[in-house]
């Protein structure tokens, strides 16, 4: 495990030495004294502490906020262009919203 994986607080063996977490790459050793962990550090929780469970990369968005969003962006994407290159804009704007109704995901 990484030591930005455990919060502050937390216990862990590193090089044969139990630490207790105190900042974001900083631990305190049992037997005392304070040490810069590696963000590369392989560490051993312990106290039965078990990661957060891993993204699984599945994240939802709300359709609708995207929608929002995406008119917004739009509408000052054009006035920002004053009418140069407007047609090219509302192609994109109608390609993305085909592209988001079909669930494809990719733009190219």
């Amino acid at each position: 495990m990484k030591i930005n994986l455990l919060p502050i607080g937390a216990r862990f063996e590193y090089e044969g030495q139990i630490y207790t977490k105190t900042g974001p790459i900083t631990a305190t050793a049992e037997k005392g004294g304070q040490r810069m962990i590696p963000r590369h550090a392989a560490l051993r929780p312990v106290d039965g502490y078990s990661p957060p469970p891993s993204d699984t990369g599945t994240r939802k968005l709300d359709e609708k906020a995207v929608l929002e969003a995406f008119e917004t962006y739009h509408a000052i994407a054009l006035r920002l262009a004053e009418g140069l290159g407007k047609a090219e804009l509302e192609q994109a704007r109608t390609k993305f919203l085909a592209v988001l109704a079909s669930g494809r995901g990719t733009l190219a």
